[in-house]
């Protein structure tokens, strides 16, 4: 999230910032729902429908994926990790005060894989682009039911089984004792006492990052077609250059905002 140059061949990609603008909007927009649900007991139907998770797991994942693409470009991905994870443990003892509560939100995950990438990147840079976007993605198809799925039934909360593999294809099933301690959580590994308004775990997440990595390879080499070199929407790449204060700052507005008008 923090501002990184993007260029190849001399030229910025445009298009990532133009992308990344448009992620940070509707991660705006779903913060602003999430308010206005939890917070001031507005009506929002399509909350809770699994389409709508969808979405706002597709868009997360886009950041993630272009976060991933900048790590390529970077000069030092530890310190830009220890900044982000700052800022993100800064997120975690202020949101309260704005009825939220996050203890490994998408800063505190970027936070970690830049650092990760910041220490192993040389070795993983070894692997070709096309090989390392192909594992990528078979890795975070066997591990994204690491993180248990629940439902809510008559009021009462429960989980079902977290695996690896592919549900109904093959599967290995984690044994229960896992899941008894949160300390694990930023694994993915947690039981139904802990609650997050914004829960990012390092698995299957780091596999979005890493083949963005891998994806920045080729863009850096200048071997995207031109189309994501060139401006499109100008005011949209803008946004996209400044994600990480508009992350920072609209937490707070949107719930003053709200306060003025719902109370």
């Amino acid at each position: 999230m923090p501002k990184t140059k993007s260029t190849a061949g001399g030229q910025r990609v445009v298009l990532l910032d133009e992308i990344r603008g448009f992620a940070i909007i509707c991660m705006v927009i779903y913060h602003t729902m999430f308010q206005l649900k939890f917070s001031f007991g507005v009506n929002i139907p399509i909350f809770f429908e699994d389409w709508f998770g969808i979405i706002r797991d597709i868009f997360a994942g886009t950041f993630i994926f272009i976060s991933g693409v900048m790590c390529r470009y970077s000069r030092n991905n530890l310190k830009r990790g220890v900044q982000c994870f700052f800022l993100g443990m800064l997120i975690t003892f202020v949101v309260p005060f704005f009825g939220s509560h996050i203890t490994f939100g998408i800063l505190h995950f970027l936070g970690v894989a830049m650092m990760l990438y910041g220490l192993a990147g040389e070795a993983l840079e070894h692997l070709p682009s096309t090989a390392g976007i192909i594992i990528a993605v078979l890795m975070f198809v066997l591990t994204m039911n690491i993180p248990r799925e629940y439902f809510v039934y008559n009021g009462n909360v429960f989980y079902e089984g977290g695996f690896i593999g592919i549900k109904g294809l093959f599967q290995w099933n984690i044994p229960n004792g896992a899941y008894v301690y949160n300390d694990l959580a930023p694994l993915g590994f947690y039981n139904s006492s802990y609650s997050a308004d914004d829960y990012f775990p390092i698995l299957p997440w780091i596999f979005v990052f890493l083949g963005g990595s891998y994806f920045g390879g080729w863009a850096k080499e200048g071997f995207l077609p031109k189309f994501f070199y060139n401006s499109h929407i100008k005011w949209l790449a803008n946004v996209g250059r400044y994600t990480i204060w508009i992350y920072m700052l609209h937490i707070p507005l949107v719930y003053l905002i709200c306060m003025l008008i719902f109370r």
